[in-house]
């Protein structure tokens, strides 16, 4: 099987020295070569893709980023290249199936495309007659399968750190960027609340309000206020405006 393989970096020497290693596996055959996260993006919707090798930190839009716009569901088995090792458990969070860092060595490069070529293979292999079905039951309860952000990668000063989501408290709206309020601290992030809404767990963090999502375990009171509405006092002492809407959705848990 010959695997159509994509590789995005911004630097030419990084995609060359890619292109020149992959060129010693005879069952690889580089398709596309992208200068930046836009390129990927417009490659990966139009063509047909077998592997991804995706540089992290790019200008614009970045690897990260790129995932996000297209959606786990519609990306090829992904390998993320980078020179920064602090990334490589999100990568993993995202099921990225390897990572190298940069530069990239054949003997390294080898075992990434080995560690592809059994996951295509145990893929292919799962796909019999009677397990398709089985995907397809699995389909209709995805929701319930469905994996959730562990930990959220946001700026500090003039680090980068891993903010577990169990120690967020809430999340505020401020455009298209989400404030992350965390034990009297906060920190932005560039996504808007309801993509970040969709990869945290329902069961922990609700959606109180359009510019609102708070974590049920730091909710000390709710108020009812009228028609369904009301307010919600967090264990910090702070007061968040709670819709109808999200009235609704903590009773479906059960928490109020």
């Amino acid at each position: 099987m010959t695997l159509r393989t994509v590789i995005v970096d911004d630097e030419p020497l990084a995609r060359d020295l890619l292109a020149a290693l992959l060129a010693n596996h005879e069952d690889i055959r580089v398709v596309a070569q992208c200068r930046d996260g836009e390129e990927a993006i417009s490659c990966l919707q139009t063509n047909a893709v077998d592997l991804l090798l995706l540089d992290v930190q790019m200008p614009e839009t970045g690897g990260f980023e790129v995932l996000e716009r297209l959606g786990l569901q519609h990306l090829p088995p992904t390998v993320f290249v980078t020179a920064y090792h602090q990334h490589a458990v999100r990568a993993f969070d995202v099921h990225a199936i390897d990572y190298l860092t940069k530069p990239v060595t054949a003997e390294r490069l080898a075992l990434g495309l080995d560690r592809v070529r059994e996951k295509i293979a145990a893929r292919a292999a799962l796909l019999t007659q009677e397990q398709f079905a089985a995907v397809l039951n699995g389909l209709r309860s995805n929701e319930q399968a469905k994996s959730y952000v562990l930990r959220i990668l946001v700026k500090d000063g003039e680090k980068e750190i891993l903010l577990p989501v169990e120690r967020i408290d809430w999340i505020e709206a401020s455009d298209y960027y989400c404030c992350l309020h965390s034990n009297e601290r906060s920190y932005m992030l560039r996504e808007t609340i309801s993509d970040l809404s969709d990869r945290m767990d329902p069961e922990k963090f609700v959606r109180i309000h359009r510019s609102a999502i708070v974590n049920v375990d730091r909710v000390a009171g709710i108020y009812r206020e009228g028609m369904g509405q009301g307010s919600i006092r967090l264990a910090g002492g702070q007061v968040l405006k709670m819709s109808k809407s999200g009235r609704e959705r903590l009773l479906e848990l059960g928490k109020i």
